[in-house]
């Protein structure tokens, strides 16, 4: 990994390119993705998300949530998002660095980001972000081992192992094994990720 490597610069280029977020966001990974966690939120009655990396918005075209809130590290991705979305008022799209004006909601999503960030100032300023801003549970989708990678921004982390040893007051309460687990003849519609659902913990 480059020490020199900004990940919000990457992103926020890539964007203003007019490329899309990623495999992960179409097909049958994106059906996938958004069956599991409609389920979820329906099944707990959960009224309120937000999501830490929403990119271009186009998995967010499958997901049923009451109310949503997206954020991203690149302005052209809220930018393209605020387009997409201009007549759903279900929805508001706010750039990363203006969090700290928004209260926090039900359930936390984190999907396909984690192995983005590189910088680790960056991933821990992000996971402790991620469940302070969750008042139920927070959902990663996210490959979970320290392993090298030949993209500048990718970078695969244990992140379970992170957050067990930096958060507290939350507990993991399942593993949802991918369905579509990686294969290198068919990197486009498999991935090396799967679901991590956390609970917080109410003490008495």
């Amino acid at each position: 990994m480059s020490q020199d490597f900004d990940s919000g610069a990457y992103w926020e280029h890539r964007y203003q390119k007019r490329r899309d977020s990623g495999d992960g966001s179409y097909g049958r990974l994106a059906v996938y993705k958004a069956d599991f966690i409609n389920d979820f939120v329906a099944a707990h009655q959960i009224f309120s998300v937000i999501e830490f990396g929403c990119g271009d918005g186009a998995q967010l075209d499958l997901a049923r949530y009451p109310q949503y809130i997206g954020l991203d590290i690149a302005p052209a991705a809220v930018e393209a998002c605020q387009r997409s979305f201009a007549e759903d008022y279900t929805k508001c799209f706010i750039c990363y660095d203006l969090l700290n004006g928004l209260p926090p909601q039900e359930l936390a999503l984190s999907l396909d980001v984690i192995f983005h960030l590189v910088e680790d100032n960056i991933f821990e300023k992000y996971i402790r972000d991620l469940f302070a801003w969750a008042t139920r549970y927070v959902i990663i989708y996210s490959s979970n081992e320290d392993d090298p990678s030949p993209a500048p921004h990718v970078r695969h982390r244990k992140f379970t192992r992170w957050i067990e040893q930096n958060v507290a007051g939350w507990r993991l309460i399942e593993r949802e094994v991918n369905h579509y687990p990686h294969d290198m003849m068919r990197p486009q519609d498999t991935s090396f990720a799967d679901f991590y659902i956390y609970e917080k913990e109410h003490r008495m």
